[in-house]
């Protein structure tokens, strides 16, 4: 049976509590810039986006969230886990490898930071196939076209090697496959709004990681 205790002294606790603060806290923050954007740029967020199947994502995104969150933080107070949260392979307990992960997750925390910051009012969290918002391809943007999904996998990867759970497995899995489809749909969505700006844009700079021979744009 499942008890939840005080904080347990196994080494994985705190990588686990900390990794699990620093996503409540990205978490917040973009709840912070979702109700920021409606009220400086009069135009919703898209937290739950205009079209469809961006809807329909949401269904499932929106519970792989509060599990990632909720997960970490909760599995050093839970003693006798069950199955799906019980640590496996070598992997969960490596404490050198679960505090370096923690580490990588407060650097992409921070990379994400300011990829939010230079979006600015371009900013938005789902697709709006009638909004054409200012296209940013200065800072991080010059590199990869989705730097905060970049970052974002990184920072479940993070999460996963920490609570190396099936369950955690299981949600990480279900974000990375979703990061990569919407990444793909905003990139059409983008291509039919700005046309040849965009098209071009794609042509030379990498989704997720740099190109090594592709040469940045100049555009702003």
């Amino acid at each position: 049976m499942t008890r939840v205790m005080r904080f347990n002294t196994s080494p994985n606790s705190w990588p686990s509590l900390l990794i699990g603060l620093i996503m409540l806290a990205y978490w917040l923050r973009v709840l912070q810039m979702v109700a920021r954007t409606r009220r400086t740029v009069g135009r919703a967020a898209n937290l739950v986006p205009p079209e469809g199947l961006g809807r329909l994502l949401r269904v499932v995104w929106g519970p792989v969230v509060v599990l990632w969150v909720f997960v970490p933080l909760l599995t050093p107070f839970i003693e006798n886990p069950p199955p799906l949260l019980r640590p496996l392979g070598a992997v969960s307990g490596n404490v050198y490898l679960a505090w370096l992960a923690v580490a990588v997750a407060m650097a992409a925390f921070a990379g994400t930071w300011v990829c939010w910051r230079r979006m600015g009012r371009s900013w938005r969290m789902g697709i709006d196939p009638n909004e054409r918002t200012q296209l940013i391809f200065n800072g991080p943007y010059a590199y990869v076209r989705h730097p905060i999904y970049a970052l974002s996998s990184l920072l479940m990867l993070t999460t996963v090697v920490v609570v190396c759970s099936p369950l955690m497995i299981v949600v990480g899995a279900l974000h990375l496959v979703l990061l990569q489809w919407e990444a793909r749909r905003e990139e059409r969505s983008l291509a039919v709004l700005h046309g040849a700006a965009y098209t071009s844009y794609t042509a030379h700079v990498g989704r997720f990681l740099p190109r090594i021979t592709g040469r940045r744009t100049s555009m702003s």
